[in-house]
């Protein structure tokens, strides 16, 4: 009970924006698109594939299942480490939890994505989301919401293009953030992380990897490929967003989830 009681007491202190798991009504949303051969990729990955290594009944009367997979790292909802565009900066297994689990501020651009597939997101977005809803707390796990989530697993409208290769990575057209928000997010409000529900951080015509780069030297890693950002509310929810832990890895496969309090809807 005393070990309950400091954790609850210690949730509460550490993210006061989102209302401890344990304590009043809520419900916990998952943030996370299945990994399967569905699922997208970027043009130049391999898909994932589940290979069946045994399923059935055994001749000793029960069931058994196993299976192999492969994968790249940053495909599905998944995780960019730092060390993906920094050198020596840390790489998956290495991040701490304290930018993994956090208070979520959800900003909602559908509106300027839907309308412009280049969209990138910029300041003045982020101090509207201000305006409307208080500072960003240092420490906060910054979602942006373009709305893209709701065309998976259709590549062609995801990502602009269905096309593979090189070829197909020339081709690509979603939403990103702007550099100049992704300096003023680490340098002014000093965010843990970065989410966003489609393949890039940056929008997919980007060549330098503006805001990748921007947050990675900063240490800050990217979640890409999220989903159901639209059942948050912009403020109030808790992430808990807990990747594969991959020794040396610049990503890998992300679970990510949120604890929504009732008072937060």
């Amino acid at each position: 009970m005393l070990v309950r009681t400091f954790i609850v007491l210690w949730l509460a202190t550490t993210f006061a924006w989102a209302a401890p798991p344990s304590e009043g009504p809520g419900e916990w949303v998952d943030l996370t698109h299945d990994l399967s051969s569905d699922s997208v990729f970027w043009p130049t990955a391999e898909p994932f594939v589940l290979k069946v290594d045994a399923e059935g009944m055994t001749d000793r009367g029960y069931y058994y299942s196993a299976y192999s997979f492969t994968t790249a790292e940053h495909g599905g909802t998944h995780i960019d480490a730092p060390v993906h565009f920094a050198r020596g900066k840390t790489s998956v297994d290495q991040i701490p939890l304290n930018r993994l689990i956090g208070p979520a501020a959800v900003v909602d651009v559908s509106g300027p994505s839907g309308a412009n597939r280049d969209y990138q997101i910029r300041l003045a977005d982020l101090l509207r989301w201000e305006d409307a809803h208080g500072r960003l707390p240092d420490g906060a796990i910054v979602l942006l919401r373009t709305g893209f989530a709701h065309y998976w697993p259709d590549a062609a409208r995801y990502l602009g293009t269905a096309e593979r290769g090189e070829k197909g990575a020339a081709k690509l057209h979603f939403p990103g953030l702007h550099p100049e928000a992704a300096a003023w997010l680490v340098n002014e409000r000093r965010v843990a992380s970065v989410g966003i529900d489609t393949a890039s951080i940056d929008y997919g015509q980007s060549r330098l990897f503006g805001s990748h780069v921007t947050l990675m030297k900063a240490d800050v890693p990217a979640f890409e490929n999220v989903t159901n950002l639209h059942q948050l509310p912009a403020r109030g929810a808790l992430v808990v967003a807990l990747p594969v832990k991959i020794k040396g890895g610049s990503g890998g496969p992300l679970r990510i989830v949120a604890w929504v309090p009732e008072s937060a809807r």
